[in-house]
């Protein structure tokens, strides 16, 4: 495998003319990939796949005939296809003021809707004033009356307004100071999205403003807000980390290899593949993803940077011994080439385990994280070679002087030799401390949140709080019912099951403003426990009675809504729920009744998160252990690197698990990417340990890997700390918390290296003999 990479890479010293074309080729390719993808993907799509139709229908023909409803009904939306829809809607705009129940707060709200309904960008606009009335043969009264009724009929307004089960905690707060106006967006006329939304956003507090007496507060949720702050989040940070990162790294290089020249040949591989990964992502239909646009391209330009200075500082080396430039690359690559090869094919591993998982996003970043880190090899092993054996490499600063990491290297000395003498002792912490720390971690407990993905200052995140709050949630959800054939059609039964699972909603403090066709016939008049009395429901208005009830289709359905405090604090909850249902079921047969909707979805599927995390690490750990056992032909030096390589995820679990955390999918992608990082050091350390083996005895080859490799696995940590470290600062949380745990992993990793492999080695390793039979085999 040595002979073969130095075969291969040593053409960028032989051929240094095809080698640059080569690169140029690439940096093209990118280049096309970052502005016109289409240039090339076009060339490998089918006929049929470019062909645009000689017609392009703006809108399907159920949204037409929504649309043309919507605007006869004069822009009132919630009532579609002959069912009310009060949950399909684009953006929810929230007012709050102490009294909407007065002259002057009906004539502001009023006149909010009536501007609102004027805009081109406005299809529909539902809110309480155009619910239908429970009696299909009642007078209809509007819910807000007109600014000179008298103040009896603003109080008793209110108090229909907060008895109807539509209004109260729907459209409007139970306090009757929260209310929504749900707008359906016109497509056709929307040309930006923030636009829209600041447009809509603008009429309202331009609205508010005139009314400066009521203090009237104007906020901003749903579909596309939030989406749009999500968006817009992403864009804003992936810039900034990327320079930010690509800043401190340069910085630490300056610090570290002071020369222009080294300076500039260290930092031109990342940097170059970092660019070739970004290019190649839109040709592969990998951009669209959360992670990509800031973690992928730091991940890989901080790998890129540590095998960077593993072979710089090799060649660097032979220089100072004597070897011309382009010996001196080539003895490089021989040296360190297998071991930046098999770092970045454990990186690569650990990385691409995350495939297993079932979340496409996650996926994705997985599939990105593989290419860029093929890319960034590709980059270190030829551009290196190919610097270093140029004019620019003859300006490498040759100094015998020690670094500011060589000159105090030798203070942790010391500590080695002791953990060397004492190599029984500190290998059993080893094992026995990452076993508990490995225990601990595994407490974690699995948890989403919608707010996850908001940055901490997005208006759309407050908004959602304030539903929370007034509304009682902002996800919707359902208990959906069914009923067999062998159900009479108008059974009382139906009625008693409705009635059931509304209780059952009832109980638990956590379910936000449950409705179900109980509700309307409790108000209707009458007794609503009495025989026949789903009969009833012939005075309910046919949008409202099918949107609760569908006698023709056998099915009814109890809608409710869950608060934001992610999904593990609803588990037992809907266990709960789960299970009275269950009871329900039994007592009344023919009947099904089951809980739908995302939230549910979310919680029925929270054990896949834990799954992800545990098929990706342990296939990947079971991969890297057979790839360090092949490239090392020793399954004991197999079996001691799993030590030093759990041990910082199990730390950061810990670490995370003290903190409160929990396991997000953040976490688990970061995780994952730790495991490949990890073994890095590792590897290059085992690599050294196993050539100074060669002609040493066992605990001299290990103080001899330690000086070789001491002062490039604190760099490289270093540098990979603080450029990671950038996205702290990120307003994102799911970014927060990934940089968070790679920070902790990768810093704990070089404890795991200095401290813990050498005493393993000294306590598990085999004798000289053993290691120079095998290396002879191997040759």
């Amino acid at each position: 495998m040595t002979r073969l990479l130095t075969r291969c890479f040593a053409t960028a010293v032989d051929y240094p003319v095809l080698v640059f074309l080569f690169l140029l080729s690439l940096t093209a390719i990118a280049t096309i990939g970052r502005r016109d993808p289409e240039l090339i993907t076009d060339l490998f799509a089918r006929p049929s796949e470019v062909e645009l139709p000689e017609t392009l229908p703006l809108a399907s023909a159920d949204e037409s005939e929504q649309d043309s409803s919507a605007n006869e009904n004069g822009g009132r939306g919630g009532v579609r296809g002959g069912q009310l829809q009060i949950n399909d809607n684009d953006i929810a705009l929230i007012v709050q003021c102490d009294n909407f129940f007065s002259p002057q707060g009906s004539e502001a709200i009023l006149s909010m809707v009536e501007r609102l309904r004027s805009l081109e960008v406005v299809s529909s606009l539902f809110w309480m004033d155009d619910t239908p009335p429970i009696n299909l043969f009642a007078l209809r009264d509007a819910v807000i009356p007109r600014p000179s009724s008298s103040d009896h009929q603003f109080d008793r307004a209110r108090s229909r307004a907060l008895s109807h089960p539509l209004i109260a905690g729907q459209l409007l707060s139970k306090d009757g100071r929260t209310l929504l106006l749900l707008i359906k967006l016109d497509w056709l006329f929307v040309e930006d999205d923030n636009a829209t939304v600041e447009q809509i956003q603008k009429v309202a507090v331009d609205t508010a403003a005139e009314y400066a007496g009521l203090d009237l507060k104007i906020q901003v949720a749903g579909r596309v807000p939030t989406t749009m702050a999500i968006l817009n989040a992403r864009d804003q940070n992936q810039k900034r980390f990327v320079w930010i990162a690509l800043g401190m790294v340069t910085l630490m290089a300056v610090i570290l290899f002071r020369g222009f020249a080294s300076v500039l040949i260290v930092a031109a591989p990342p940097v170059i593949g970092v660019y070739w990964a970004l290019g190649s992502l839109p040709l592969l239909d990998l951009k669209d993803n959360p992670f990509n646009e800031i973690v992928t391209p730091v991940l890989i330009g901080m790998v890129g940077f540590t095998d960077s200075i593993h072979l710089f500082l090799d060649i660097r080396r032979l220089r100072t011994q004597g070897l011309s430039p382009a010996d001196a690359a080539k003895r490089g690559i021989e040296r360190v080439g297998l071991a930046c090869f098999l770092t970045s094919l454990t990186t690569a591993i650990g990385l691409g385990s995350l495939g297993l998982a079932q979340n496409e996003v996650v996926q994705e970043f997985g599939m990105s994280c593989v290419v860029g880190v093929c890319l960034s090899f590709l980059a270190v092993m030829l551009i290196i070679p190919f610097a270093c054996a140029t004019r620019l490499g003859n300006r490498i600063q040759l100094t015998s002087k020690e670094n500011m990491i060589d000159r105090n290297l030798a203070r942790i000395g010391p500590v080695i030799e002791w953990s060397i003498r004492h190599s029984r002792v500190m290998s059993g912490v080893a094992i026995g401390g990452t076993i508990a720390l490995l225990l601990v971690s595994m407490q974690m407990q699995p948890d989403q949140k919608v707010a996850m993905l908001l940055p901490n200052d997005a208006p759309a995140l407050v908004a959602m709080e304030t539903l929370d709050k007034a509304m009682g949630g902002t996800e919707p959800a359902t208990v959906q019912i069914d009923w067999s054939e062998d159900v009479a059609d108008g059974s009382d039964e139906i009625r008693e099951v409705i009635a059931a699972a509304q209780t059952l909603l009832d109980q638990e403090e956590l379910i936000g403003s449950p409705v179900s066709l109980q509700r309307f016939i409790d108000v209707l008049p009458g007794d609503p426990n009495a025989k026949g009395r789903l009969s009833i429901t012939e005075l309910l208005p046919p949008p409202l009675k099918h949107a609760f009830y569908k006698p023709d289709e056998r099915s009814a359905v109890v809608r409710f809504k869950i608060r934001d405090v992610g999904i593990a604090a609803y588990a037992p909850v809907f266990k709960r729920i789960d299970e009275g249902l269950a009871k329900i079921t039994e007592e009344h047969p023919g009947f099904s009744l089951q809980l739908s909707g995302r939230p549910i979805s979310r919680w029925k599927n929270l054990y896949q998160v834990v799954l992800d995390l545990v098929y990706s690490l342990g296939s990947a750990s079971i991969i890297i252990f057979v790839v360090l056992t092949i490239a090392f032909r020793s399954i004991r030096l197999g079996l001691i690197a799993i030590v030093p390589n759990t041990f910082p995820l199990a730390f950061t679990g810990a670490c995370f698990y003290w903190m409160g955390q929990s396991l997000e999918i953040a976490a688990v992608c970061a995780f994952t990417v730790c495991l490949g990082i990890a073994v890095d050091d590792t590897i290059h350390f085992l690599s050294r340990y196993r050539e100074d083996a060669r002609r040493m005895n066992e605990q001299d080859a290990i103080r001899s890997a330690f000086v070789s490799t001491g002062s490039a696995l604190i760099m490289t940590t270093i540098i990979l700390v603080l450029g990671i470290s950038s996205v702290l600062i990120s307003g994102m949380r799911e970014q927060r918390i990934f940089a968070t745990i790679t920070c902790l992993t990768i810093g704990s990793a070089l404890f795991g290296d200095l401290l813990l492999l050498p005493p393993l080695l000294a306590w598990f390793g085999k004798g000289q003999q053993e290691i120079v039979a095998e290396c002879n085999d191997e040759e």
